[in-house]
């Protein structure tokens, strides 16, 4: 897992191991890193350094002093460089050295005839963000840009970004990776990332949240938790029990029921409609139905801590295509009441009150969804504000709901109620389907129904027993992710795309 800071945090991690004004070993060095892969990017889309020509947005700051050393690197390898000066000032060491290397400087005036013959943008602009009313220029897609710590318009702690944003096709990002390229609109400008090391570790805090990838999934799983199928009975891979679906949704609960199956569950109970039981016998024949007073018996069983094989059900997935109705509401508030571990996903979302419930629920919603929740509780923000911090607005929900928060998005958010928090990132934006969160309703479902969480007898259990869960939300969503991956080469990746791909996700990744 890669550690994650906030472009604050960063800043005043340097403070400390700069000296005075006149101290650029940390300029130099971040400015190096820069030159160092602006070369590998001409290379790559020019196939030559000598004689190539890069243009350099600079602004008034450190960030253009970065720049400015860049560019004098770069000149002294035979580089034709431009400085286009975004204020009335630069920075005067770096303009110094590139004067002193060869290189030239315009005004932002001559930018548009400048990029005409131009192999790379340097974007050095406004690295930790634009202040209101500066407008930045627009670059030709078919230009390559490096971005000098952060796309300028991009919030380096939140992700929010300006209009005018500059996207980049890689980022060089120094001290640590920062929150703002891994998070909402950051995220999907930023290009490739690189991380370049300025020694910071003994001045930075505890991390703001961590990025997690595939080999991560072993560290996310319990190793006290057998996942593999291999030598083990069906109520050992889990029982999970489905409430979902509605005659006007029938697909989402056999979307739910299939990944479900697909991931190696043992056995699925449901909970559903007469129409959509009909579909589940089809689509799904594993899938064993349950009727109303078979569930409250279940569940005063497993109240009971009654062990009886299949009629013992270890966690819920509940939501898929549900319909509020007096029903759906009476087996909502026994299944929650249970007191199993569950995953609260769609129909079954607008259902639920904010309150203090210490129980084990992930709740994923989308955008829209979470802006309901925290209406709901009382907190009221826009789409807006939810898209320029996401991170916060899901750390609200969490503890107004005290649940596991699941955000899904590009970068996929789980947060738990003290602000412990992973991201997970989407493989292709192609994910963003009708029932693809179905599909991840299922992965959970089965993920919480193998588990063990044990009894949270203080404080600190509850808080472990909340960062388990955050880790296997993050579990759910990378599998997710990597089914989606192997779907994406024909493009937008169906739910049903998902569901072909998710066995061979599921062995990719070691589940």
């Amino acid at each position: 897992m890669i550690p994650v800071y906030t472009g604050s945090h960063v800043r005043d991690a340097e403070t400390p191991l700069i000296r005075d004004a006149s101290d650029l070993r940390l300029m130099r060095q971040a400015a190096a890193a820069l030159a160092h892969h602006g070369l590998l990017m001409l290379k790559e889309h020019t196939g030559r350094v000598y004689g190539s020509r890069v243009v350099a947005l600079i602004g008034p700051g450190n960030n253009g002093g970065d720049g400015l050393f860049a560019l004098a690197a770069l000149t002294k390898r035979g580089v034709a460089t431009t400085a286009v000066l975004l204020a009335s000032h630069a920075h005067p060491e770096g303009m110094a050295a590139l004067q002193r290397a060869g290189g030239r400087t315009a005004p932002a005036t001559a930018l548009e005839e400048l990029l005409v013959e131009c192999d790379l943008l340097i974007d050095a602009g406004y690295g930790t963000g634009v202040r209101p009313g500066i407008e930045l220029p627009s670059i030709p897609r078919d230009i390559p840009v490096l971005a000098c710590d952060m796309p300028s318009g991009v919030n380096s702690d939140t992700g929010g970004a300006a209009s005018s944003v500059i996207p980049a096709d890689k980022t060089v990002t120094f001290g640590a990776l920062k929150s703002g390229l891994v998070l909402g609109s950051g995220h999907l400008v930023s290009g490739r990332i690189h991380v370049v090391d300025l020694g910071l570790e003994a001045t930075l805090p505890e991390p703001e949240a961590w990025v997690v990838q595939g080999d991560d999934l072993e560290l996310l799983l319990d190793q006290d938790d057998s996942w593999s199928a291999a030598g083990r009975h069906k109520y050992q891979r889990g029982v999970l029990g489905l409430l979902a679906g509605s005659a006007r949704y029938p697909g989402a609960a056999v979307l739910s029921a299939r990944s479900a199956v697909a991931c190696g569950l043992g056995l699925l109970r449901t909970i559903v409609p007469q129409n959509v039981a009909a579909a589940l016998t089809t689509q799904v024949p594993e899938a064993v139905g349950l009727g109303s007073a078979e569930l409250t018996s279940l569940l005063a069983r497993n109240r009971r801590n009654e062990r009886e094989g299949a009629t013992r059900i270890g966690a819920w997935a509940i939501g898929p295509g549900l319909e509020d109705s007096a029903e759906t509401r009476k087996h909502l508030d026994q299944v929650l009441a249970s007191g199993n571990p569950c995953v609260i996903d769609a129909g079954a979302l607008a259902m639920l009150e904010p309150g203090t419930h210490r129980q084990l629920r992930i709740l994923t919603p989308h955008a829209g969804e979470l802006n309901a929740l925290l209406a709901k509780a009382g907190i009221r923000v826009s789409s807006r504000d939810i898209a320029a911090d996401p991170l916060r607005w899901a750390r609200w929900a969490a503890v107004a709901y005290d649940c596991v928060v699941l955000l899904k998005g590009s970068a996929t958010i789980c947060t738990a109620p003290d602000g412990y928090a992973l991201i997970v990132h989407a493989a292709t934006p192609d994910l963003a389907t009708a029932g693809s969160g179905d599909v991840l309703t299922g992965i959970l479902g089965t993920l919480l129904a193998s588990a063990h969480f044990g009894t949270a007898s203080s404080n600190e259990d509850v808080v472990a027993r909340t960062h388990k869960l955050t880790d296997l939300a993050a579990a759910g969503a990378l599998v997710h992710a990597h089914a989606g991956a192997l779907a994406a080469h024909e493009g937008t990746v169906s739910a049903v795309d998902l569901l072909v791909e998710l066995p061979r996700a599921a062995r990719d990744l070691g589940l």
